[in-house]
């Protein structure tokens, strides 16, 4: 774990020595229950051979950036689901989300907001669009792969692929709401990594 977390500070240091520059933070932002910094660290930075994620779970290998991916930038998202009650269900409206550096969530690096898109502090953006989804933890979020459109300079561009995987929380609430237009913000993390295709 200590290799693997030192080679992915060496490689995201580049990417993120403008945001960390402009946007340290000593104020963590409380996540979920459940939510460990190991857990969150599970997805290993580096890419294996076919650009496969060594430890994506069974049934998940769907989710796999393209091979001959090279992986820009990785990230901790911290934030709510926001869900609206129709009057019979819960209906997904979009995240907000800050993006992390890194897994103690420091140095704040982009906002995440519906689109689904992910703006920098670097003024970049990135807006995805879902390719396939996994859920190997009923009681969070499914992981997801999305084909990706970038937008400007900074840590986004050139992305084409974006995974959000270890999720923890987000999931609708189970109760029902009281009125029609009802708001729900449930937390949830994810780490969200950011690629460029061939």
């Amino acid at each position: 774990m200590k290799t693997s977390t030192a080679r992915w500070f060496g490689r995201s240091l580049l990417v993120v020595a403008a945001a960390l520059a402009s946007a340290c933070t000593d104020d963590a932002p409380v996540a979920p229950a459940g939510a460990t910094s190991a857990r969150r660290m599970a997805v290993g930075a580096e890419v294996s051979s076919g650009n496969r994620l060594p430890d994506l779970p069974a049934g998940c290998e769907k989710l796999a950036a393209p091979v001959g991916s090279t992986l820009v930038f990785r990230a901790l998202g911290i934030g709510v689901q926001i869900y609206r009650w129709d009057g019979a269900s819960w209906i997904f409206v979009n995240p907000s989300a800050t993006l992390y550096a890194d897994a103690g969530a420091h140095a704040k690096v982009a906002d995440h907001f519906g689109g689904p898109t992910w703006k920098s502090n670097s003024g970049g953006s990135v807006v995805g669009t879902v390719a396939d989804r996994c859920t190997p933890d009923a009681a969070s979020i499914a992981w997801l792969s999305l084909t990706a459109v970038a937008d400007g300079p900074g840590v986004f561009q050139d992305v084409k692929f974006i995974q959000r995987l270890n999720t923890v929380g987000g999931n609708a609430p189970s109760a029902p709401g009281t009125v029609v237009g009802q708001p729900a913000e449930v937390p949830y993390t994810a780490d969200y990594l950011f690629y460029q295709t061939p």
